[in-house]
């Protein structure tokens, strides 16, 4: 119920939040739930899988969707680790344990199978990361402006780096990750060139993120395999 497990028959090391970003995507949804629970249960962590819906027509805010996910689960669990994952991505190895790095956040998805299983540039930091609470907050969350594709990643890289921190990488043979593919544009566009800057991170990073998050709660409700937080 509400998509959470705890292991029956042993006391769990790890508690982990999973936080999904969407709006109608239902096909993903329904691939990512059927690989992504028996993935967990067999690494018998704690966790709870949350979905984060935007609400109305507008520019999809994946970042400010993470923020929301991050205050809305902490209300629940005192988590050790929040694994921001993206909808279409299913993981390869059940040795890319789903837990944080003690020390700095950490790059999940490094070997995606859309950019040959390799990072597409340097400082690549989507698809699947895993940041504590403290890490999260110590880097004032995710940027809230940036409305569209692209770009917030490469924000939070610069955030972690200017909050003292340094991004680890799950080994390219264990990060590897199938990207669902349901969009009847099959090409993609070029992987490897990085999205040109919206912000000026330097500048913004302390004044835009969790301290200065607003929405409005609509709803949260708990159905057979996830928690939905619905918000405008």
């Amino acid at each position: 119920s509400g998509g959470h497990y705890k292991p029956p028959h042993c006391f769990p090391r790890y508690k982990s939040a999973i936080l999904v970003a969407y709006r109608n995507q239902e096909k993903y949804l329904r691939h990512l739930l059927y690989y992504i629970h028996p993935f967990l249960q067999r690494q018998q962590l704690s966790y709870t899988i949350y979905l984060i819906q935007q609400v109305g027509t507008g520019s999809f805010n994946r970042a400010k969707l993470l923020n929301v996910g991050v205050r809305e689960a902490m209300k629940d669990e005192e988590w050790d680790c929040l694994v921001l994952h993206d909808i279409d991505l299913v993981p390869e190895n059940d040795y890319n344990l789903y837990i944080c790095d003690e020390y700095y956040p950490k790059h999940m998805a490094s070997a995606m199978d859309k950019f040959q299983y390799t990072l597409p540039y340097k400082s690549f930091f989507g698809g699947v990361s895993a940041l504590t609470p403290e890490h999260y907050m110590k880097m004032n969350g995710f940027p809230n402006t940036y409305w569209g594709d692209g770009g917030e990643n490469d924000d939070i890289a610069t955030r972690i780096h200017l909050a003292g921190m340094k991004i680890v990488r799950t080994s390219p043979h264990l990060g590897r990750y199938r990207v669902m593919d349901y969009s009847k544009e099959t090409e993609i566009p070029d992987p490897w060139r990085r999205p040109p800057s919206q912000h000026n991170t330097r500048k913004t990073w302390k004044a835009d993120g969790m301290n200065t998050l607003q929405f409005r709660l609509l709803s949260r409700t708990k159905h057979p395999l996830y928690t939905k937080i619905t918000v405008d």
